[in-house]
């Protein structure tokens, strides 16, 4: 679809967000309505949600048909990434606007509206805004610790399959490759021996305070692989390929 039409494409954002928030509204609705015991009520707004759940997923495919997938047999490990990481991109984007803008900025027009005398009920909003805004750094944090994490399961997904297809190439009659450690601490990679996550030294781990170009060997003893939580001492200079 053609969202060249700045238009179209705002009003397909109002569609999402109002079927969004009817989707949430009507499952607060459904809520009360079963507390109060009104259970065929609780159904209906049940119902209806999920209806409006089919709708907004409508409409956030046209806004994003890069996300749309018809069938993940037919797609690559790396096209499957790519779409995940696309996810998480926005969850990020999404969680970030929402605890460095939007909810500050609610939270200090309720206490500017509360300490000016139009509404002392503004106290609780504001407040509400601010744990929100703290949620959804949290969130946001979440979501970038998963791409790191994706992002990093990429090179030991790699690996294993490099390893696999040798000890194939084995199998059938070939040669194992050569393989031997990289001298140099500037450029040797590191394995944990309990993940398989490779720690490389030109890249660093940034996520967890390490800056590229720090050899392994220069990383605080405290420092834990990012995968699974192993310790430093887990693991062991890489063996890569070399020319035979």
């Amino acid at each position: 679809m053609d969202l060249s039409n700045f238009t179209t494409l705002q009003n397909l954002e109002a569609a999402f967000g109002g079927e969004s928030m009817a989707n949430r509204k009507y499952l607060f609705f459904a809520e009360v309505a079963r507390k109060l015991g009104f259970t065929d009520l609780a159904k209906l707004f049940k119902e209806t949600a999920d209806q409006e759940t089919e709708h907004a997923f409508a409409h956030f495919e046209l806004l994003h048909p890069e996300l749309v997938v018809d069938d993940a047999a037919a797609l690559t490990d790396e096209q499957k990434r790519e779409i995940v990481s696309r996810c998480l991109s926005l969850a990020i984007e999404g969680e970030t606007y929402e605890y460095t803008t939007m909810y500050p900025q609610f939270a200090a027009d309720a206490q500017r509206d509360a300490y000016g005398g139009q509404s002392q009920r503004d106290n609780p909003a504001a407040e509400e805004f601010l744990k929100q805004a703290k949620e959804s750094a949290d969130h946001a944090n979440t979501f970038r610790e998963a791409a790191h994490r994706f992002g990093l399961l990429k090179f030991i997904e790699n690996y294993h399959a490099d390893r696999y297809a040798e000890a194939l190439e084995v199998l059938n009659g070939g040669q194992a490759a050569n393989r031997a450690v990289d001298e140099n601490p500037q450029t040797r990679k590191w394995i944990c021996r309990q993940c398989s996550m490779i720690y490389d030294p030109v890249a660093g781990d940034p996520d967890s305070g390490i800056a590229p170009g720090t050899p392994f060997e220069e990383i605080p003893d405290d420092w834990e692989c990012p995968i699974c939580g192993a310790s430093k001492k887990t693991f062991k200079p890489l063996e890569e390929k070399v020319a035979a």
